[in-house]
């Protein structure tokens, strides 16, 4: 934590701490009337181990993390790989998880998300420091480099996830100055994965079901149909200042199925209010412009990367408050820094630690 507060800016730190704190109180609240105070134990331990990653990482500089970035793309894919085998196990739907023999569990395709932040830069940077867009080898290549994540997410089947992977890539490619038609090629490419999941038997019925009970909240009256209503419930009956932190009755008789991670923001709705969601948003808002800022002062390579993990954090965080809204489908996607699991954790700080080395403060 001292590592990255002297090497980085404050403000994004302590935004991301405060976030990964206030996460806790959600958890616990969420989760002490089945279990106590394990769970909010649990995620101070995530947190507790995501600061150590990131303070490993940090120990890179810039010029090493670009050089190690092939390593750490191949890796990502391997452990995406490794999931779709016997050693990965499926909940809810999803093949996405790897049990470790210490009786931990990891998700490969949230690592994914940072093995991308670095390994596209690094196909892109090299036009930007010529001074040039993208040549049509460059964008092959990081078509390739994009594909093969995203191709092995959509077999576990994770849409949620995948969308992020393109998102984040798109993001990256517009920062490195490529041209449009190769934008509106890949925004074809993202339509027909979002056309073929809903035609085709890419996903599981389960994860079929959460889709199309956002088209019709009717679908599914006594399952994700439910769920998703009494999430709406538990925010609006919230208010303007909620009903405080562990009183919530929606929340506290566990009515809500996951909502120490998909829907961690409904606790938040109903127990601090309107204001208290508001804030966290705020924070969210915060974090994004920090990591606009260190772009603005990065080189070619660390713009990219800030950008990547920009968009990615932005486009999770609208996906999961608007699926708590309804006013977004239900993807499965973790709040960053608030829902619990500990792969969402590392990442997240992982992400924040590769801004820090991307763009260091001046001293």
């Amino acid at each position: 934590m001292r590592e990255l507060l002297l090497r980085g800016d404050v403000v994004l730190v302590v935004t991301a701490l405060v976030l990964s704190l206030v996460g806790a109180l959600l958890v616990g609240s969420a989760t002490r009337a089945e279990a106590g105070s394990t769970v909010f134990v649990k995620h101070l331990v995530n947190l507790a181990v995501g600061l150590v990653m990131a303070g490993a990482l940090l120990r890179l500089d810039r010029h090493t993390l670009r050089a190690l970035a092939p390593v750490l793309y191949l890796l990502s894919i391997a452990a995406l790989v490794v999931v779709l085998g016997p050693l990965g196990s499926t909940v809810n739907g999803s093949r996405s998880w790897v049990e470790l023999p210490v009786g931990l569990s990891v998700q490969p395709s949230e690592l994914a998300k940072v093995a991308l932040c670095v390994a596209l830069p690094m196909v892109l940077a090299d036009a930007a420091e010529r001074g040039r867009a993208p040549t049509t080898r460059d964008v092959l290549v990081s078509g390739a480099v994009v594909g093969v994540p995203v191709l092995l997410v959509l077999a576990q089947p994770d849409l949620g996830s995948a969308l992020v992977l393109l998102a984040l890539s798109v993001g990256v490619l517009v920062a490195s100055g490529v041209r449009w038609p190769w934008l509106a090629g890949l925004a074809l490419v993202a339509g027909g994965a979002v056309l073929a999941a809903f035609t085709t038997p890419v996903l599981s019925g389960y994860q079929r079901d959460r889709l199309t009970t956002f088209l019709d909240p009717s679908a599914d009256p006594l399952g994700i149909g439910y769920q998703t209503q009494q999430v709406r419930e538990a925010i609006g009956s919230g208010g303007l200042l909620g009903s405080g932190l562990g009183a919530g009755e929606l929340t506290q008789s566990g009515r809500i199925p996951f909502q120490e991670t998909d829907f961690v923001f409904s606790v938040a709705g109903e127990e601090l209010g309107f204001l208290g969601g508001a804030v966290i948003i705020a924070l969210y808002g915060l974090l994004v412009a920090r990591i606009g800022l260190a772009a603005a002062r990065a080189d070619h390579f660390g713009r990219l990367v800030c950008v990547g993990v920009a968009t990615w954090f932005g486009v999770q965080v609208v996906e999961n408050v608007g699926m708590n809204l309804g006013v977004m489908p239900v993807t499965g996607l973790p709040l960053p820094f608030l829902s619990y699991g500990g792969s969402s954790m590392f990442a997240c700080w992982l992400a924040i630690a590769l801004v820090v080395s991307a763009a260091p403060r001046e001293r």
